[in-house]
């Protein structure tokens, strides 16, 4: 008889990462709630949202990528991830940041993609590591990281939105490809 405990938590659903698009702008506006937005200096305005989603469209080559998070089984769009070059304490890296809708919240998604977001990172092969920079209180944020496998580097200071001082955690893990 197999008495060994059991997860009541399903399983995270497989998922894959799609290049952001021109349709992508609805999956902005939802992510752009002030629900969404409490831990990054709240909502944007019309403006900075629509420059944003340029940003996102433009962003290629060696400066990062952007993509939506789609549940493989179910075609759903469930957030947005992606990753852009940065300089860090002087050093070339790239930053990480996603959003889960609230709906899809609490499944193991955006720690999936971040790790789905690793190997995207890994694959440009250009930088050594890759950093995300949740604010301290972001319990949700900061599981994210270490379920994804980052290694907390410590608190730092940080600066989001631009003028905005906050004190963040410094997640990071290594971009070389694996030993094998």
């Amino acid at each position: 008889m197999d008495t060994a405990p059991r997860s009541t938590r399903p399983p995270t659903p497989a998922l894959r990462l799609r290049p952001w698009s021109d349709d992508d702008l609805w999956l902005l506006r939802r992510t752009n709630a002030p629900e969404m937005t409490e831990h990054l200096g709240g909502p944007e305005g019309e403006q900075e949202l629509l420059a944003r989603h340029e940003r996102y469209q433009r962003l290629g080559g060696d400066q990062g990528r952007m993509f939506t998070v789609v549940l493989a089984e179910t075609e759903e769009v469930a957030g947005s991830i992606g990753f852009w070059a940065q300089t860090w304490q002087g050093e070339p890296v790239y930053e990480t940041g996603w959003g889960v809708l609230p709906e899809f919240q609490g499944r193991g998604i955006a720690a999936a993609a971040a790790r789905a977001v690793v190997e995207q990172a890994r694959e440009l092969g250009n930088r050594p590591t890759l950093h995300a920079f949740p604010k301290v209180v972001h319990t949700a944020s900061n599981a994210v990281c270490r379920k994804a496998g980052f290694a907390l580097v410590g608190e730092c200071a940080f600066e989001y939105p631009k003028g905005n001082p906050i004190t963040c955690n410094d997640w990071r893990t290594d971009l070389a490809p694996a030993a094998g």
